[in-house]
């Protein structure tokens, strides 16, 4: 499916959850795939996963994968991430869950800040832009 306005793609897929709102899962725009914020939403359920930062940062890294896959790219062409804390306290524990979706690689750009609140209640939240080239 073609936006006939600029040649946007959309992403979907049912291995991640479905958007909650009026965006898409992703958009390929040429060669860059900008993938909207995932919280860790259970993709067959839509239920919140884990209790704790860090329990949540797993579901939430694993939903990202889904999304880059579907779109035909992977973690290791991710270029820039933005990962949002509701206490940045979390920051240490979530960073080593990050790092380990990008090992072996070169990690991406990334910022980290603290939010009030997000979606569903998250207490982690991460939307990422990526490259289509190897």
């Amino acid at each position: 499916m073609t936006d006939p306005g600029g040649g946007r793609r959309p992403v979907q897929t049912d291995s991640a959850p479905a958007a909650i709102g009026a965006y898409s899962q992703a958009i390929i725009a040429g060669d860059l795939v900008h993938c909207s914020g995932q919280v860790a939403l259970d993709p067959v359920s839509g239920e919140m996963v884990g209790e704790t930062a860090v329990e949540q940062a797993e579901q939430v890294l694993a939903n990202l994968r889904a999304v880059l896959k579907a779109a035909g790219a992977s973690m290791g062409q991710v270029l820039k991430c933005n990962v949002y804390l509701t206490n940045l306290d979390d920051f240490a524990a979530v960073n080593e869950v990050y790092a380990r979706a990008f090992e072996g690689g070169v990690p991406p750009a990334r910022a980290c800040v603290e939010v009030s609140r997000l979606p569903k209640g998250a207490l982690v939240e991460v939307d990422c832009v990526a490259t289509l080239q190897p």
